[in-house]
């Protein structure tokens, strides 16, 4: 028999399949603590690199080629939908997101047009088609966006903010446009998701960042839901990895969207919630991501615990419990990498 891939591995594992240990991993947003990538950003803005395929590609690459991750995650950004949609934005002086205008009525919901989604995003489609070309059958790739829910919180802000409340005001008072607003969202998602797979993707990942904002008896109707659609429009084509952050009453309602794979965030024990699921559910997860600025002796020890709360179940792919801070350490994610390859 010859060599299973990367890949191949990667993909067994999101089926819930058993793969040889240790466990498939990959990191989000690694990239951006290496010097190469700094050297990257000091000539070309954020959303220039998000936008021009040929640096969307060349960023995504960087963490691959120094530490060989077993997939590679598409670089972009999850308000790409937004701007497809017609709330462009950019990033603050001060730091943090502003949209080019607040979503404060119906009318400013109606000036959101999904019929041209896949259209003005064509450059991730180019990007993920240049990095699939790199990438041959050796490692996998991986397609994301926001869930609505999630998104919708940026769009009624106008941004990002100490504290999102509008999203949750609007579904209360005025369900009738939450459910609009998150409708548009759900369709321009679907779209989006569905190009990926188109151009290459092995899998994609649905980020619902702030679902933990949301009560566990509200969570289904304002967040779940339109997950479930979107997953069911896929149409099993490739799996779906599904992250809702802070939502740890949820599971049930998570499992029920269809994902292939669920992640967890790092205040969760993974063998704990691994009971909870069913054994056709892989995990992903869950490194509390502050470990990566401590030292390489507390990296290995916490990887190990991780290793060995899951060890034996099929499906797991390690992760951190969200992206790579800005201040991780080199030093520290290698000895990550070292530690999964060779546990002993």
């Amino acid at each position: 028999m010859g060599r299973v891939s990367n890949r191949q591995r990667f993909i067994r594992a999101l089926n819930c399949r058993p793969v040889d240990y240790p466990p498939v991993w990959l990191m989000r947003q690694a990239g951006r603590v290496l010097p190469e990538y700094r050297a990257f950003k000091e000539k070309h803005s954020f959303l220039e690199m998000v936008q021009t395929p040929e640096l969307a590609a060349e960023v995504t690459l960087q963490p691959i080629r120094r530490f060989g991750f077993d997939a590679a995650i598409l670089f972009s950004d999850i308000l790409v939908i937004c701007e497809a949609l017609g709330q462009g934005y950019n990033f603050r002086d001060g730091g943090g997101i502003q949209m080019d205008f607040k979503i404060e009525s119906d009318a400013d919901i109606d000036r959101l047009n999904a019929s041209r989604v896949t259209e003005h995003l064509a450059y991730a489609s180019q990007a993920l088609g240049l990095i699939r070309k790199e990438l041959g059958e050796e490692t996998a790739m991986i397609g994301f966006a926001g869930s609505p829910w999630t998104l919708a919180n940026f769009m009624l802000e106008g941004g990002s903010t100490r504290e999102f409340t509008r999203a949750k005001a609007l579904y209360y008072e005025n369900p009738k446009s939450f459910q609009k607003l998150i409708r548009i969202l759900t369709t321009a998602v679907s779209q989006f998701l569905k190009m990926q797979i188109e151009a290459g993707a092995d899998a994609v990942q649905i980020f619902d960042s702030l679902g933990g904002l949301l009560a566990e008896n509200i969570f289904e109707a304002a967040s779940c839901q339109s997950m479930r659609t979107i997953v069911e429009s896929l149409d099993k084509k490739v799996p779906v990895i599904v992250f809702s952050k802070g939502t740890h009453g949820s599971w049930e309602a998570l499992t029920s969207t269809g994902a292939s794979v669920l992640g967890l965030d790092w205040t969760v024990n993974m063998a704990r919630v691994s009971r909870e699921l069913p054994p056709t559910v892989g995990l992903q997860g869950n490194l509390d991501p502050a470990v990566l600025q401590s030292t390489p002796e507390v990296t290995k020890r916490e990887t190990l615990r991780i290793l060995a709360e899951l060890e034996g179940r099929p499906g797991h792919i390690f992760n951190l419990g969200h992206g790579v801070p800005p201040t991780a350490k080199l030093e520290n994610i290698e000895t990550l990498l070292q530690t999964i390859r060779n546990p002993a």
